[in-house]
């Protein structure tokens, strides 16, 4: 199991993909010809749903389909495992997410989280976005770790687990190259003159991502190349800058 940090999350949370409930119903996805069977079939789109959730207001029920416009609320204890188009998406207990884009479609361009934690998988193609209380992260087919902490004056949290992102607060900007795990803060106020500044491997693992990847016939860099980095959230990949941190440069 990855090695990880856990922050106001347990155990529990993020070994989501070990549950029979989750397995059984991805072996169901997966024989139904998941996201291609569920756009011919006009059939859900939700894969798994654990626990209280609600849609627009209303309660979420395991056969609906997650459309463009929708604002997704979890409960405590709750799960939901999600699949739009070419991207997947486990959406964590306690938090608040609006799924923006065409209206009524099913390939999303941009997800807003308010609250909460949100891991997902995205298909290459045109670029859509994450969009938090303190950042906006340009996504070009990756994998991603997103959460917001309210308790710390929504101070967000983003890792670029591989792929590439643009990541953009109030002005500051860094293009994210990582193989595995590159991670920042979205700071609500500058830290050391900076509103993006290095982060940890918190609250998510390497497991979550292949899971995910899977349901949408993909494979996590580190699969594909056989080889990981640092669990620290350095990652290996360069920016492409000369930073020496590692982390890139952050332009103005």
């Amino acid at each position: 199991m990855t090695q990880h940090q856990l922050s106001n999350r347990t155990e529990r949370e993020v070994l989501w993909f070990q549950r029979r409930s989750f397995l059984g119903a991805a072996a169901l996805w997966t024989s139904l010809g998941g996201a291609l069977g569920a756009q011919a079939q006009s059939r859900s789109n939700i894969v798994t749903l654990v626990g209280d959730a609600q849609a627009n207001g209303s309660r979420l029920q395991a056969e609906q389909t997650i459309r463009n416009g929708d604002e997704l609320v979890t409960g405590p204890g709750a799960n939901l495992v999600f699949v739009m188009g070419d991207s997947a998406f486990h959406l964590r207990q306690n938090s608040r997410l609006k799924v923006e884009g065409d209206s009524g479609g099913t390939v999303v361009n941009a997800l807003r989280l308010l609250t909460g934690g949100l891991v997902s998988v995205w298909g290459k193609g045109p670029q859509r976005k994450i969009v938090t209380p303190t950042l906006t992260a340009g996504i070009r087919g990756t994998g991603v770790y997103t959460e917001v902490f309210p308790a710390q004056d929504n101070r967000s949290y983003f890792c670029t687990c591989y792929g590439v992102v643009d990541l953009e607060a109030s002005g500051e900007r860094t293009l994210v190259q990582a193989e595995y795990h590159k991670a920042f803060w979205g700071e609500p106020s500058a830290r050391n003159g900076r509103l993006l500044t290095p982060g940890p491997l918190l609250n998510h693992t390497d497991e979550e991502l292949e899971y995910l990847a899977q349901l949408v016939n993909q494979r996590t860099t580190w699969q594909i190349t056989g080889r990981k980095g640092a669990k620290d959230g350095s990652s290996y990949g360069s920016s492409g800058s000369s930073d020496p941190s590692g982390y890139g440069k952050i332009t103005p």
